[in-house]
C-alpha cells in the first residue's frame, strides 16, 4: 500500500471516528443555539459512523485509532440503547390503541386515515395542523361515527390540534401562550378510569429554537400537573427527536415515550413528501401510568408525516 493511499485511509477513517463523536456530542448537548438544537436531529446518523471508522482502524492495524474510534461507537450506542429495549409490564392490564397524526392542514386522505382507525380499532387520536376544512372532511368520511367523541381547536395553517376518543370526554382544556393550539381532555375508560390526554405541538426549531425549547418545557410542566393516580397520553407532533436532550427532558421521571417503553427502535415520521424517505423520528406518543407494548409508524397519503400507532396498556380499576 502507498504512502498516499495509506494517508488518505487514515484521514478518512478520523473523519469518521471524529463525526462519530460528534453525534454523541450534539446528543448529549443541551444549548438552544440553532447549529447545535438542528445538528441533533441527525446525530444517530453521524454516529453510525464510529464502528465503520473502527472496522476501518482494525483492518489496518492501527490500534490507537480502534481504541478512540471503539469508544465512540460503545457511547454512541449507549446513547441509542433506550430505544431498542423493552421495558416489563403487567399483561393482565386492559389495553388502548393510540394514534397520532399530523394532517398537513387538510393534505391527509380523510379516509385512509379513517380505515387505519377501523383496522386498529384506535380508541384515541390525536391530530396536529387541524384546519376547519379538514374537520368537515374527517366527518363526512365517517370518523364522528367511529370516534364519537370529540374536542377540536381548529385552525387556518399548522395551528390546529384535535382530540377524537371512543370514550366521553369531560374537564377539556386549551392552554394559552403557545404558538400554536395544545390541548387536553379526560377520557372515561371503562375498566380502567379517568385518563388525561393531551394533544401536543411545540413550534418547530426553525421557528426560534430557543422558543422551541422554552415550549417544550412548559408542556413538561402541563404534564407535571396532570393528577398522580391516573394514566397519561400525549400524543403529538414534538419537532423533536430522541437525540434531543430537551425532548428527553420531557419525557423523563414518571413519562415514558412509548417507542423507547416498547423497545421499538428508531421510528422516523419525517418527511414523506419528499423523494427522499423520512429520516427523522418527531412525533411520539408520552405515556405516564401507562405502558406500550408494541409502536410502530403507518403511511398517510397526503401528509407529510407517518401517523404514529401504540398499543398501551393500562392499569385497570382493582
Amino acid at each position: 500500500m502507498s504512502k498516499s493511499v495509506r494517508t488518505g485511509i487514515h484521514v478518512l477513517a478520523w473523519a469518521a471516528t471524529l463525526a462519530g463523536a460528534a453525534g454523541v456530542a450534539l446528543h448529549v448537548n443541551r444549548s438552544s443555539v440553532p447549529p447545535l438544537v438542528l445538528g441533533a436531529s441527525i446525530a444517530p446518523y453521524l454516529m453510525a459512523s464510529a464502528p465503520v471508522a473502527l472496522a476501518v482502524w482494525v483492518a489496518v492495524r492501527q490500534w490507537p485509532g480502534a481504541v478512540v474510534a471503539a469508544l465512540v461507537a460503545a457511547a454512541a450506542a449507549w446513547t441509542q440503547a433506550p430505544l431498542y429495549l423493552d421495558q416489563p409490564g403487567n399483561g393482565d392490564d386492559p389495553e388502548l390503541t393510540v394514534m397520532q397524526a399530523n394532517l398537513l392542514f387538510d393534505g391527509a386522505d380523510p379516509r385512509a386515515l379513517i380505515q387505519q382507525v377501523r383496522d386498529r380499532q384506535v380508541g384515541v387520536l390525536t391530530v396536529n395542523e387541524l384546519t376547519p376544512a379538514a374537520v368537515d372532511d374527517l366527518g363526512r368520511a365517517g370518523l364522528d361515527e367511529v370516534l364519537p367523541y370529540r374536542y377540536l381547536s381548529p385552525g387556518r395553517t399548522a395551528t390546529g390540534t384535535g382530540i377524537w376518543s371512543a370514550y366521553p370526554l369531560s374537564g377539556t382544556v386549551e392552554y394559552d401562550g403557545f404558538v400554536l393550539n395544545q390541548l387536553a381532555a379526560t377520557a372515561s375508560v371503562p375498566g380502567v378510569g379517568p385518563v388525561t390526554v393531551y394533544a401536543f405541538h411545540p413550534v418547530p426549531p426553525v421557528y426560534s429554537t430557543q422558543v422551541w425549547a422554552d415550549e417544550l418545557s412548559r408542556l413538561r410542566d402541563i404534564l407535571d400537573r396532570s393528577p398522580a393516580d391516573r394514566p397519561v397520553i400525549a400524543g403529538g407532533d414534538f419537532n423533536a427527536t430522541h437525540d434531543h436532550s430537551q425532548f428527553r427532558a420531557l419525557a423523563s421521571g414518571r413519562f415514558h415515550d412509548a417507542a423507547d417503553q416498547a423497545g421499538a427502535g428508531h421510528l422516523v415520521t419525517y418527511p414523506t413528501d419528499k423523494w427522499w424517505p423520512p429520516v427523522v423520528g418527531i412525533d411520539h406518543i408520552v405515556l405516564a401510568e401507562a405502558r406500550a407494548v408494541a409502536v410502530e409508524t403507518v403511511g398517510l397519503p397526503g401528509a407529510d408525516h407517518r401517523a404514529l400507532v401504540a398499543r398501551v396498556r393500562l392499569p385497570g380499576i382493582r
